[in-house]
């Protein structure tokens, strides 16, 4: 017979969010008081650092700190995570003058990370520490202290961290999404750095998988039918697109070749064959919008046009090796 009570579970599951969920409020609140300055500080230092910014906590401190770092890093700004107990054997070597030094400890007194702050001090490092002590040591040696309202954790019978953990986490994306904004961070440079995945795809640009040159069969509306099914024939692609001074005016696909293809049309050109004023995109259009005109015109290719001229072609089989779909 299970232990577990299903009420009784729903009901501390409930507490425990409600509990985190007022905590975050009296942190946001304290960034409109005695949190301002500390706040405004450490994100000037994160900004203006000429190296990286070293995330360090110990225990779920730690945890917090790598996940802290791996957002900093994905947002702009070069971050990584060192183990304190790590640093006291030789990975001091990888903090230097121009990095910022960013410590979590819920107490401000966690024993391993007394070597990082000395080794901070000696090299005129700055520190900001991510308390709930005011009075504590990290607080003490930090150019910016983000001394947090201490809230309690969400089990009192066990006080494992909890709610301060959140906070801590809360106030790492806050300091984030603080430096993307000052930096002007926009999508495509998220991008950039995230070209793997889902995620990656979805922000990628039709400039990126588009088929250029060769690969982008284009005719002149002139040309004979056996010469237009030869270009079409070159590519795998398919469909060749019809170009009349340097704009699109319509295109040409198997399809249209099943549809229309008779002896007769042997004896004519690519403007007999073609689908004018086809669909078209811009080439600085994410993937997301050429997946989605796919979708609702059932169709598979889609050309790419500035200014009405076209400079690339985008397949379906782009977009799903992409990984879009």
């Amino acid at each position: 017979m299970s232990i577990i009570d299903p009420k009784a579970a729903i009901a501390a599951g409930q507490d425990t969010i409600r509990t985190e969920a007022q905590a975050l409020v009296q942190l946001a609140d304290a960034l409109a008081g005695p949190l301002a300055e500390p706040f405004a500080h450490a994100a000037t230092l994160l900004a203006e650092t000429k190296g990286r910014v070293i995330v360090s906590g110990m225990g779920k401190s730690g945890h917090i700190a790598r996940k802290i770092a791996a957002t900093l890093a994905s947002t702009g700004t070069p971050a990584q995570f060192v183990h304190p107990a790590e640093a006291s054997h030789g990975d001091l070597g990888m903090i230097v003058e121009a990095d910022v030094v960013l410590a979590i400890s819920r107490s401000g007194e966690t024993a391993e990370l007394s070597d990082m702050l000395y080794h901070c001090r000696r090299m005129g490092i700055p520190v900001i520490g991510m308390t709930f002590r005011p009075d504590s040591s990290l607080a003490k040696a930090s150019a910016a202290a983000l001394v947090m309202p201490d809230c309690g954790e969400a089990s009192e019978e066990a006080p494992a961290p909890t709610t301060s953990t959140t906070m801590c986490l809360a106030m790492g994306d806050a300091l984030s999404v603080a430096l993307l904004k000052a930096r002007g961070f926009t999508a495509q440079h998220f991008g950039a750095i995230h070209p793997g995945g889902k995620l990656g795809a979805a922000l990628k640009r039709v400039s990126d998988v588009m088929r250029v040159g060769s690969h982008d069969p284009l005719v002149a509306p002139t040309l004979s039918v056996p010469e237009t099914l030869k270009a079409m024939s070159q590519d795998s692609i398919g469909a060749a697109g019809v170009v009349e001074n340097g704009k699109l005016i319509g295109i040409i696909t198997d399809g249209d070749l099943r549809r229309r293809l008779t002896p007769e049309m042997f004896a004519k050109d690519a403007r007999a064959l073609m689908t004018p004023n086809p669909m078209t995109i811009a080439s600085d259009a994410p993937l997301a919008d050429a997946i989605g005109i796919m979708n609702a015109k059932r169709i598979t290719i889609l050309f790419a046009v500035e200014e009405g001229r076209p400079v690339g072609v985008v397949h379906m089989h782009d977009l799903l090796a992409a990984g879009v779909r």
